[in-house]
């Protein structure tokens, strides 16, 4: 079974694929008995929707192939820190666990800005993990805003 490095590794190579769409470079993936379920990376400007997200477009994705939107006893890889909008998604879709790679310094909803994974209120807990190739992520992203800003 592949490891979480190599999970997140996959996720890395999709957020590539978002940069190079002009995307903001976030990759997700989702894995249940070590297998990938669903994938995807940031789309919100390509397909105007302010809602796709990766860990969104990797949820739909599983959630088609599978005909539910409940995703049991799966685990969400992506390369950087959820915000509240991903958060409430993997929460329903009832994600076993996350794996994020980098810290969202700004909106991050595990640990950085909220600790949403946290509260008693909701009906079903998420398990979580970060830095799994965090340096990558982080390095990925500061060069993608460095370019945009013609700083680089």
């Amino acid at each position: 079974m592949a490891s979480n490095a190599e999970f997140m590794a996959r996720a890395l190579e999709l957020a590539r694929e978002a940069a190079s769409h002009g995307e903001v470079p976030v990759g997700a993936l989702l894995v249940r008995n070590g297998v990938i379920i669903g994938q995807g990376y940031n789309a919100p400007i390509s397909s105007n929707d302010p809602t796709a997200h990766a860990e969104i477009v990797a949820l739909r994705d599983a959630s088609r192939r599978f005909a539910n939107y409940r995703l049991p006893g799966s685990t969400l890889y992506v390369t950087l820190e959820p915000c509240t909008m991903c958060i409430g998604a993997i929460i329903h879709a009832r994600v076993e666990r996350l794996v994020f790679a980098a810290r969202e310094p700004r909106a991050g909803a595990v640990v950085s800005q909220t600790n949403a994974l946290d509260e008693t209120f909701y009906n079903h807990r998420v398990q979580w993990e970060e830095g799994v190739l965090a340096e990558e992520s982080a390095t990925l992203l500061k060069t993608f805003f460095r370019e945009r800003r013609g700083t680089a």
